[in-house]
């Protein structure tokens, strides 16, 4: 298989230079995989992502799903030439979570010339899925 990045995703400057002063971290978002075709991230079961009823909220699986596929998205497109833009997100939220980490997966279902489709994947620590995120971004020209 071929691997989709214009540029593969350096986790180290994700996680420690584009993440700073961000929604991602104030919810410890960090990417921990790359692979030819996707990139995994993660966030914690938390305060700080729980809804009243001490389940994982759900428009903090969103955030997580939209982090990991702009990111994703971003790393696909030539950034001398183009930007991408989060144009609509879903969500349907499977199972809660109240615990440790949700893990989430972002793979491409469409990679255009001005429009990208990711299919996010999130999941708890028994592996089970817990969310299932589809992310549309609009790529557009630089100005």
């Amino acid at each position: 298989m071929s691997s989709i990045w214009h540029r593969k995703p350096d986790i180290d400057i994700i996680n420690n230079q584009m993440n700073k002063g961000t929604i991602g971290e104030h919810l410890e978002i960090l990417m921990t995989e790359v692979g030819d075709d996707y990139i995994t991230g993660t966030m914690p079961a938390d305060a700080r992502t729980f809804q009243p009823y001490g389940v994982v909220h759900g428009g903090a699986n969103v955030v997580l799903a939209e982090s990991l596929g702009s990111i994703a998205g971003a790393h696909v497109i030539d950034f001398a030439t183009s930007k991408c833009l989060g144009q609509e997100v879903s969500a349907s939220h499977l199972r809660p979570v109240s615990s440790g980490l949700v893990t989430g997966t972002a793979r491409p279902i469409h990679l255009g010339r001005r429009s990208h489709i990711w299919e996010i994947r999130l999941t708890n620590d028994e592996g089970k899925l817990t969310c299932i995120s589809k992310l549309t971004l609009a790529i557009i020209p630089n100005a």
